[in-house]
């Protein structure tokens, strides 16, 4: 039975921000230091006009083939993780396959999910080389959310950043891989109404009504048109799932919390990742935290994060690093990951 590695991790995020200083013009009873201690986040990388999720994609992507040294031709599967995709149809991974030149025979395909897709993603990537179906799977996450997002709507608009991350899965381990342990993954369809962009599919089609704007008791602004987070509700949600899909995944593993050296969870907000760490105990010099140039840019965040601690030293030669995924959907994912170098 083949083993699969994660042989090479990188990221763009697009150049424009959006900083607190710039939040605080806009939200009056808003204060910037009081934003980034209690959220993290300082700023956020914003997609320009015409900058789309397979943009975000291709410039991840061709980091990840130079910083590597990938070959194109040798990847055999693509697989971009988003919610918010070019087109209806066809499929963005196809796009991507055709302008980063991997071969024809190559098969490709988008699948919609939110702050857990990484590690749902990770799963179909070593289910499809553990099958024989393919040898490297080159996996995407990249996210435009901020389109989504009414420019007062404070909610959403203080968290949400844009970027893509590109991952290589490989059959085949490098100088330098993770090895991708088991899954823990699960599901509550009851939750999606609290995370979700109304108007747009088939279900309710765009139109006049759905763009009128209205205001909520806390002085958010937006349509049906926008992305709508009940926050209290995702919180609540959070703190249900978490702690079991951590306690779970080491079930999974045969592995106790001290075994781990390091906790990257999503990074959904400074705030809510101290309540889970404090209500599990979890050391805080073992619990990564990476958010504050960046936001929230939801299935992108895990793989960014664990690129940023590579490039900190953070992560030594023989770590087990814990990755939690949790939100849209509502969806969430574990799994632990060791480092070899």
């Amino acid at each position: 039975m083949p083993q699969v590695y994660i042989t090479g991790i990188e990221y763009y995020l697009p150049q424009d921000t959006l900083d607190n200083e710039q939040l605080a013009l806009v939200y009056k009873d808003w204060d910037a230091k009081k934003i980034y201690k209690k959220i993290g986040i300082q700023k956020r990388h914003i997609a320009s006009k015409d900058e789309c999720a397979s943009d975000l994609a291709e410039k991840a992507a061709l980091k990840l083939f130079e910083k590597y040294n990938i070959d194109a031709g040798d990847i055999d599967f693509v697989i971009l993780c988003t919610q918010s995709p070019d087109y209806i149809l066809p499929t963005t991974a196809c796009i991507l396959q055709h302008r980063l030149g991997i071969p024809k025979y190559a098969g490709a395909f988008d699948f919609n999910l939110g702050c857990s897709g990484y590690i749902y993603g990770l799963s179909i990537a070593k289910g499809l080389i553990m099958a024989g179906i393919c040898s490297n799977v080159l996996l995407i996450m990249a996210e435009t959310y901020t389109k989504h997002i009414c420019d007062m709507d404070k909610s959403t608009r203080s968290i949400f950043g844009d970027g893509a991350a590109a991952v290589m899965i490989s059959s085949q381990c490098m100088s330098e891989y993770f090895s991708i342990g088991e899954f823990v993954l699960g599901t509550d369809g009851s939750g999606a109404n609290n995370l979700i962009i109304p108007a747009g599919g088939t279900r309710m089609p765009r139109d006049d009504d759905t763009a009128l704007l209205t205001t909520d008791q806390n002085n958010n602004t937006r349509s049906m048109n926008h992305l709508y987070m009940n926050g209290p509700e995702i919180f609540d949600f959070a703190v249900r799932t978490v702690p079991n899909l951590v306690q779970d995944t080491l079930l999974k593993h045969n592995m106790g919390v001290e075994e781990i050296e390091l906790f990257i969870f999503h990074q959904a907000n400074k705030y809510m990742l101290e309540y889970l760490r404090k209500k599990m105990k979890l050391p805080s010099d073992r619990f990564y935290m990476d958010m504050e140039d960046g936001g929230n840019t939801v299935s992108a965040t895990i793989p960014i994060a664990i690129r940023n601690a590579l490039n900190k030293g953070l992560i030594k030669p023989g770590y087990k690093i814990m990755l939690i995924g949790f939100g849209v959907g509502y969806s969430w994912g574990g799994t632990v990951v060791s480092y070899h170098a």
